[in-house]
């Protein structure tokens, strides 16, 4: 290991949990499939993304309370939800729900924006109030006073033969303190770390300044540095890094050939910011468990952190993922330093 990367701390992964629609059950299946050999093992934690009106996961908070009764001590995160999509407070109730049921393993991930196609879906999502909604850091701000036991309302007591409270119930006290936000620009790891959450840094970020050279690993170091910097918790403030990884250590000849085509076809994409929002795409690291941790190494944001959640990739089919996910554990997680945890 390189004497100026952190030693890895915590192994995780994300998955996209893609399904047929005519038949979205076996997709469903196979997610939670790859959840619990997670945790079998080692890894500390499974992540789960969010995709609205497409064949991916559209309601990560119900999978993970399915994953919860089916694993007992891997962490269970969300990377992330749109909270354009969401009433924070109907939300905060399920988290701290599902925060309850998993015995406090979920570790929510939540970003801000409008919603992707915002035009075309407002009508079906605010048909009354399309025009007024707020899809700022102030979303997350309501999200987070609730989770962490604000007052929802002036009103509690008994009524009639009905208990009332005036927070969010049930309440999850720890949950508070594992809300992440998943971010790509500077204002959001400022923002994040002024507000005491967690940071989730993925493998996009936004190359804000029109003549900025950097490259993609300096521009995540700056996030990391500014979210720590903003943190009550200074330089131990927890962040994690979701870069594309796919080690091929026990892959066949035909998975490799697929993982190596799949990772150039994006490579074009790392080459200069991209459209508008000029974001920068980090290469999909593929190879042998050596190999990437050679490059991870050489990464500077990666030598700043100690907790990862590698991204799957979101085209392959289950029997890759088994492999990708038993390499990473078995190889490249040692490679960096990782050890499974002691009640794998």
């Amino acid at each position: 290991m390189s004497p100026t990367s952190r030693p890895l701390r915590k192994l995780g992964f994300l998955t996209i949990g893609l399904f047929d629609g005519d038949d979205p059950g076996p997709g469903h299946e196979s997610t939670l499939e790859i959840i619990e050999l997670g945790e079998r093992l080692g890894f500390d934690s499974a992540w789960v993304r969010h995709r609205h009106l497409q064949y991916g996961i559209s309601s990560p908070v119900a999978v993970l309370a399915a994953a919860s009764q089916r694993t007992r001590r891997i962490e269970l995160g969300t990377a992330v939800i749109p909270l354009g999509w969401e009433n924070p407070l109907r939300l905060a109730e399920d988290l701290a729900t599902v925060d309850v049921l998993s015995a406090g393993r979920l570790n929510p991930g939540v970003s801000v924006g409008p919603p992707m196609h915002y035009d075309r879906v407002k009508e079906a999502l605010y048909p009354d109030t399309a025009g007024a909604e707020d899809f700022g850091y102030e979303r997350v701000r309501r999200l987070l006073d609730l989770v962490r036991g604000e007052s929802a309302t002036d009103f509690s007591g008994t009524e009639g033969f009905e208990v009332f409270s005036d927070r969010v119930q049930p309440h999850s006290p720890g949950l508070g303190r594992r809300m992440w936000y998943g971010g790509g620009s500077l204002s959001s790891a400022r923002w994040a770390g002024e507000h005491g959450m967690n940071f989730l840094t993925s493998s996009v970020v936004k190359a804000e300044g029109p003549d900025d050279a950097r490259d993609f690993a300096e521009i995540q170091l700056s996030h990391v540095r500014a979210f720590r910097a903003a943190h009550p918790d200074g330089d131990s403030a927890r962040v994690s890094q979701g870069l594309v990884v796919v080690p091929t250590d026990s892959a066949s000849p035909e998975q490799r050939a697929r993982y190596e085509k799949f990772a150039a076809e994006r490579l074009p994409r790392t080459a200069s910011p991209q459209g508008p929002a000029r974001l920068l795409f980090a290469p999909d690291l593929v190879g042998s468990s050596d190999e990437i941790a050679e490059r991870l190494h050489a990464h500077v944001a990666f030598r700043e952190i100690d907790e990862v959640a590698f991204a799957l990739p979101f085209s392959f089919e289950h029997e890759d993922y088994v492999q990708i996910l038993t390499d990473m554990a078995t190889k490249l997680g040692p490679a960096l330093g990782w050890r499974p945890s002691a009640g794998a």
